[in-house]
C-alpha cells in the first residue's frame, strides 16, 4: 500500500484524544512510507493529520475544490495541492490517488465521502481497503449500526466483515495492509 486517503473533520473536535490519534496516524504512516491522500485544508484534524507526516519526513497530496480553497485555508506546504472544481472531482481525484480510505473523526461530510468508497466496494468498482479509525470509540454508533444493517439484511455478512475497525493506528494500518476484498455479488434476473 503506497497511499491511503483520510477523511476527517476541519475542526478539531471537543476531545483532544481527536488530534492526539491523528498525531499517531501520521506518524505511522510516514514511518511506513505512505503517502497521505487528504481534502488539502490547513485546519482541524485534516491539518493535523497532514502536518504530522510532513514532520516526520513524509509525501501529502492535498485535493481541494476551489469553492473550499479560501473557506478551508487550503494548505501551502504540502508536497503537492492538487485544486479541483468540485466536490465530485475531489472525491474522484481521491479514489484515483489512493491505495486504501480511512475515517478518522468528522461530521457529514466525513461520513459522506466514506459511504461513498464503501458502497462503491461493495459493488466493485473499488476493491480497496475502506477503514474507521474509531479513536475514543467516536464511531461506536455507527460501527451497532452497520450490524444492524447485517442483521436486518440490507448489508451482507462478507461486505459488514470487510469493514476494517480499530482503535489505534499500527493495527488499523496492519490490517489495511493486510486486506483481501471480498467477491463481489452479482444478480440474475429470472426468466
Amino acid at each position: 500500500m503506497n497511499s491511503v486517503a483520510v477523511f476527517c473533520g476541519s475542526s478539531l473536535g471537543a476531545s483532544d484524544a481527536y488530534r492526539e490519534g491523528a498525531i499517531l496516524l501520521g506518524k505511522e504512516l510516514a514511518k511506513r512510507q505512505i503517502t497521505l491522500i487528504y481534502g488539502g485544508a490547513s485546519v482541524g484534524i485534516m491539518a493535523t493529520v497532514a502536518n504530522t507526516v510532513l514532520q516526520e519526513g513524509g509525501k501529502v497530496i492535498g485535493v481541494i475544490p476551489t469553492l473550499l480553497e479560501e473557506r478551508e485555508i487550503a494548505h501551502q506546504h504540502l508536497t503537492e495541492l492538487i485544486v479541483v472544481n468540485t466536490m465530485h472531482e475531489r472525491k474522484s481525484k481521491m479514489m484515483e490517488l489512493a491505495d486504501g480510505f480511512i475515517a478518522l473523526p468528522g461530521g457529514p461530510g466525513t461520513l459522506e465521502e466514506f459511504f461513498e468508497v464503501f458502497t462503491w466496494n461493495q459493488i466493485g468498482l473499488l476493491q480497496k481497503p475502506c477503514a474507521i479509525f474509531n479513536m475514543e470509540g467516536y464511531f461506536d454508533l455507527l460501527i451497532s449500526f452497520f450490524d444492524h444493517m447485517q442483521n436486518e439484511q440490507f448489508l451482507k455478512a462478507q461486505n459488514r466483515e470487510a469493514l476494517i475497525v480499530a482503535e489505534d493506528a499500527a493495527t488499523l494500518l496492519d490490517k489495511c495492509e493486510s486486506f483481501v476484498a471480498p467477491a463481489v455479488k452479482t444478480y440474475e434476473l429470472s426468466k
